[in-house]
C-alpha cells in the first residue's frame, strides 16, 4: 500500500520539474543549452530522415521496376504484333507489285489471252529445267502453250493435268526456240545449256550480231508467237564449225525466283505434219 503514495510523490515532483523547465524555457534562460543540444539532435534527425528516405526510395524503385517489367512485356508483345503486320504488309505489297506488272503486260499485249498461274514447284533433279504451276486443263491450259512473264519468255507447257501443269523452261538443254535479233533481223535458234544459260546458234556468218541487241521469238516453226522477248546478246563469236555465228544471251527473267507467270491460252502450236512429204510404199503404183 505504501507504493501508491510514493508514485504520487514521484509524479508530482516530475510535473513540478517539467513546469519549471517550461517556465525557464519560455523565459529564455535555457536557450544556450537548447542550442548545444540541438546540434546532436539535428544530426541524429538527418541520419534518421536519410535512412527513411532511402528505405522509401528503395520501395519506390521496386514498384517502378515492377511497372517497367510489365511495360516492357507489353511493348514486346506489341513489337511482335507490329513485326507480324509488317511482314503481312510487305507480302501484300510484293503481290501488288507483281500483279501490277502482270496487268501492265496484259494491257500492252491485248492480242494475247492469258491465264495467271502461281509457281508451286521447281525441278530439283538437275536433269530437267522445269517449273510446276497451279493451272491445268480445267483452266484451259494445254500442252504447247507459251508461258511468259513481264520480263520475257519463260517456256512452254510440257505436261498438263486437270489442276496443274509442268512448264519446260527455255534454259532447258532440250529447249530449242526459233529466234530473231530485233535490230538486224538475223535469225537463229535459242538453245538452253546445262549451266542454265542461253545460246543463240546457227546465225549466218554474214549477219550482224551486236552486244545488247534484243532477241525475240521469230514465230518460225509455229511453236511460239512472234515478238516475245527472250533476252539480250552479251557475247558474240564464231562457233566451232566455223560455219555460223553464235551468241550468249542473257534473259531478264530470274528463273530461280519465279512466283507468278502468264500462260498464253489463245495460241495453238502449228502442226506441220500434214505438209510432210509422204513416204513411198514399196510396190505401190506412183500417183498419176
Amino acid at each position: 500500500m505504501s507504493s501508491a503514495p510514493n508514485r504520487l510523490i514521484i509524479f508530482g515532483v516530475a510535473m513540478f520539474i517539467c513546469l519549471c523547465l517550461i517556465t525557464v524555457s519560455i523565459a529564455g534562460l535555457l536557450a544556450p543549452a537548447e542550442n548545444v543540444a540541438a546540434v546532436p539532435l539535428g544530426f541524429l534527425q538527418q541520419i534518421v530522415s536519410g535512412g527513411v528516405r532511402r528505405i522509401t526510395g528503395a520501395f519506390n524503385d521496386l514498384a517502378d521496376l515492377q511497372n517497367l517489367r510489365e511495360r516492357n512485356a507489353e511493348l514486346e508483345r506489341a513489337l511482335v504484333n507490329f513485326q507480324r503486320e509488317i511482314v503481312d504488309l510487305r507480302e501484300i505489297k510484293s503481290d501488288y507489285d507483281r500483279l501490277s506488272t502482270l496487268l501492265q503486260y496484259v494491257q500492252a499485249n491485248p492480242d494475247q489471252q492469258t491465264v495467271a498461274a502461281s509457281v508451286i514447284g521447281y525441278d530439283t533433279t538437275g536433269l530437267l529445267r522445269t517449273i510446276n504451276i497451279n493451272r491445268g486443263t480445267r483452266d484451259g491450259i494445254a500442252i504447247g502453250m507459251p508461258v511468259v512473264s513481264p520480263l520475257g519468255l519463260v517456256g512452254r507447257v510440257y505436261q498438263v493435268t486437270a489442276t496443274a501443269a509442268q512448264v519446260q523452261l527455255i534454259t532447258d538443254v532440250t529447249s530449242f526456240i526459233n529466234a530473231r535479233l530485233q535490230t538486224t533481223r538475223a535469225t537463229g535458234v535459242i538453245n538452253g545449256t546445262a549451266s542454265g544459260n542461253l545460246i543463240l546458234k546457227y546465225v549466218d556468218l554474214t549477219s550482224d550480231v551486236t552486244e545488247r541487241d534484243s532477241v525475240v521469238t521469230s514465230g518460225i516453226g509455229g511453236n511460239f508467237p512472234r515478238g516475245i522477248l527472250i533476252g539480250q546478246v552479251t557475247n558474240v563469236r564464231i562457233d566451232d564449225s566455223q560455219l555460223f555465228k553464235e551468241a550468249q544471251v542473257r534473259s531478264l527473267v530470274d528463273f530461280n525466283r519465279l512466283e507468278i507467270v502468264l500462260v498464253v491460252t489463245n495460241f495453238t502450236p502449228i502442226d506441220f505434219s500434214a505438209f510432210a512429204t509422204p513416204t513411198p510404199i514399196p510396190g505401190a503404183a506412183p500417183n498419176q
